[in-house]
């Protein structure tokens, strides 16, 4: 399976050869029209007719190409046999992906608000569109969240609830920080992959500022409403989950439903933008 490095090289290779093809293709029509102009003034002195007019400055848009309507988003298979934990829900689409504009997704947990995250299309258009899926399929309906990690963050997203559940298909990192403080202020919503870069259903919601010299979890978004149930959950105890860590909530952390609305315009909300 190609490494996350060498996907994103081919999808940035598709990008520029797709870029290329609208670059050549628009210089060959520009050659046409001036080919054109030039035989009309030739037509226009010897008869001085204007007919020849009709139709070389015509601006209608050519019609997309093949490249232009190609794939937006990738992703990977994942094997269910390979890994017990993940569920066949199907794949998400590939065309038809908003890039611009924010998507609200409401999370109704077992206890407090609903929580309101703006989901941001201009910086993970891929990643929107895979909760987007998911919340679609019911995916995160009754499940439970599995950790309060020691970053200060909220893991959820994993119906199994050991950490390793998931969709049967992967999604690359689209938007990790680089070079900012904290990398991930307190109402960050991100992707967290296992390994990292396969990212799928699982996600973290931070209810404290977390900094780190390299960030590995892909930001989707920040809370918009109900920063105070991320806070009372980010106080609950923790226990040892088996495997050494204390990150097991004491007491149980339920998402009862996921629902992710319709595109709306304008900026991602800001860390500042977050309400209780």
């Amino acid at each position: 399976m190609a490494s996350t490095k060498e996907r994103q090289r081919k999808l940035a290779r598709a990008k520029l050869d797709r870029q290329m093809a609208r670059r050549a293709q628009q210089e060959r029509r520009r050659r046409r029209i001036l080919a054109a102009v030039g035989a009309g003034v030739a037509l226009l002195l010897i008869v001085g007719g204007i007919a020849w007019m009709g139709g070389a400055f015509d601006t209608k848009k050519p019609a997309k190409t093949s490249d232009e309507a190609a794939d937006q988003c990738a992703w990977t298979p994942q094997s269910a046999q390979t890994n017990t934990d993940l569920k066949d829900v199907g794949t998400p689409p590939t065309k038809g992906i908003p890039t611009s504009g924010n998507r609200p997704m409401v999370i109704t947990m077992n206890q407090g608000t609903p929580i309101v995250v703006g989901l941001d299309l201009a910086t993970a258009p891929c990643s929107v569109a895979d909760l987007a899926y998911l919340a679609g399929k019911k995916f995160y309906d009754n499940t439970d969240c599995t950790e309060i990690t020691t970053e200060g963050a909220l893991r959820c997203g994993d119906p199994t609830g050991t950490g390793l559940g998931g969709p049967t298909y992967s999604l690359y990192n689209e938007n990790v920080p680089t070079g900012k403080k904290p990398a991930y202020p307190k109402g960050t919503v991100a992707l967290i992959g296992n390994p990292p870069g396969t990212n799928g259903s699982q996600f973290l919601i931070f209810f404290k500022d977390f900094s780190v010299v390299a960030p590995q979890y892909p930001i989707i978004g920040r809370v918009t409403s109900g920063m105070d149930t991320v806070a009372r959950i980010g106080k609950i105890p923790t226990v040892d989950n088996g495997s050494g860590r204390k990150v097991k909530p004491k007491q149980k952390i339920t998402i009862k439903t996921v629902t992710v609305g319709d595109v709306t315009a304008g900026a991602a909300p800001s860390a500042s933008a977050q309400t209780g």
